[in-house]
């Protein structure tokens, strides 16, 4: 059995211990070794390992299987000797200061909605934790802002293990059915939970909660969240966001919002004004077809109607293809591209079914698409010459 010195001391950034097991891992490709003691937190409970060094060598993962702790090392370590293990202790810190934050939000959800956390995971940026229930924007707020004052009251945070009878009379959180040796982590006045991982000492260690976002997922709500020093590479990223977009639009940063909604309703007319000049064009290139007043680009098409251009509004080209079908005996298709990089197609037809159309015709011109029998759409890949005589040879 491993002794796990991250229950004894959650802070402790370095441990002599003595090799026990070292043995190739096919799987893992590296040799998993077990230590007699250790302060590396292995995978589980919703976080990843612990990182860092044994005897100045890189711990590639830990994992924990029955009694023993597994930790991956790409150097073979000689059972019996004497080592020294060193935690990556800015990176546990962060995930105590996220796993705490995660015990005292989950706590005050519960305490305000019933809501049970049913899902949670700790990453190397964000957190995130799900809940069997929803909220309103204010709701959060209020979650936020009442987390945010457990921190300042720099509570003990507890780890005990309850006797079976203290364990039956206590009401605590816990995802799943426990038995044997149980471990409780309490924040007092805001949670009590059953947990195996770190923790920090006290709650002003985890420094300010943040919950930026909350989105429905799977009939409940997932609440993304980072605290601490994570919280800080937030705000950060963000001002320095905020603060460009703000020189972009020439705005003042607390302005910006408001801007690009201007923005986007000035791109949005300029779209609609765009529509309506290639509606128009391709009315005209329809007229110009069809009562012979150009009839130099389908005169070798047959009764088919097809049109090539570089680009078009897609609205555009299908209503362009929904008129002309009705306009001439074969397919009218509006091919957008070029040789080079290929086309986006869209065929519409009275008289031909264009899904049996597409089987030969994505075969011979490398294609995928798909739809109804009167209209598809989908891309090939040709020259311009030989997709109008390929429709000229067919209809």
């Amino acid at each position: 059995m491993s002794e796990k010195l991250y229950y004894e001391d959650s802070h402790l950034r370095e441990f002599a211990a003595q090799v026990m097991v070292c043995q190739w891992d096919e799987g893992k490709g590296c040799y998993g070794i077990v230590l007699d003691r250790t302060a590396f937190f292995p995978e589980g409970g919703g976080q990843y390992a612990d990182s860092g060094k044994i005897q100045g060598i890189a711990v590639e993962d830990v994992q924990e299987k029955g009694d023993e702790i597994i930790h991956y090392m790409k150097t073979k370590l000689e059972p019996g000797e004497t080592v020294l293990g060193q935690i990556d202790f800015p990176e546990r810190f962060s995930k105590m200061q996220q796993h705490t934050g995660e015990h005292i939000v989950s706590g005050l959800v519960h305490r305000h909605f019933g809501y049970d956390n049913i899902g949670f995971h700790l990453g190397k940026e964000l957190v995130t934790m799900d809940f069997n229930g929803s909220f309103t924007k204010e709701q959060i707020r209020m979650i936020e802002q009442e987390a945010n004052e457990a921190v300042t009251a720099d509570l003990d945070v507890r780890v005990d293990y309850p006797s079976k009878e203290e364990l039956e009379k206590l009401e605590y959180r816990s995802k799943k059915e426990l038995s044997g040796k149980v471990r409780i982590v309490t924040v007092p006045g805001y949670d009590v939970c059953a947990c195996c991982a770190p923790h920090v000492k006290r709650t002003g260690e985890i420094g300010i909660i943040r919950l930026i976002d909350a989105a429905r997922y799977k009939g409940g709500t997932r609440v993304t969240m980072v605290c601490g020093f994570r919280a800080l590479e937030d705000y950060h990223m963000k001002e320095e966001n905020v603060l460009e977009i703000s020189r972009l639009l020439s705005a003042k940063p607390y302005e910006t919002a408001e801007a690009v909604k201007r923005l986007q309703r000035e791109i949005q007319q300029g779209k609609d004004r765009l529509f309506k000049i290639q509606e128009r064009y391709l009315e005209q290139r329809l007229r110009e077809v069809t009562d012979g007043r150009r009839p130099a680009e389908n005169e070798e098409n047959g009764g088919n109607i097809l049109l090539f251009e570089e680009e078009l509004d897609k609205n555009a080209a299908r209503r362009f293809v929904d008129t002309g079908m009705h306009k001439c005996d074969g397919v009218c298709g509006i091919f957008l591209g070029n040789d080079r990089e290929g086309y986006q197609y869209i065929l519409g037809s009275q008289r031909v079914d264009l899904r049996e159309f597409l089987k030969a015709f994505h075969k011979e011109f490398s294609g995928r698409g798909g739809g109804k029998p009167q209209m598809v759409q989908g891309t090939v890949s040709g020259k311009r010459e030989k997709l109008e005589k390929y429709f000229c040879q067919k209809y």
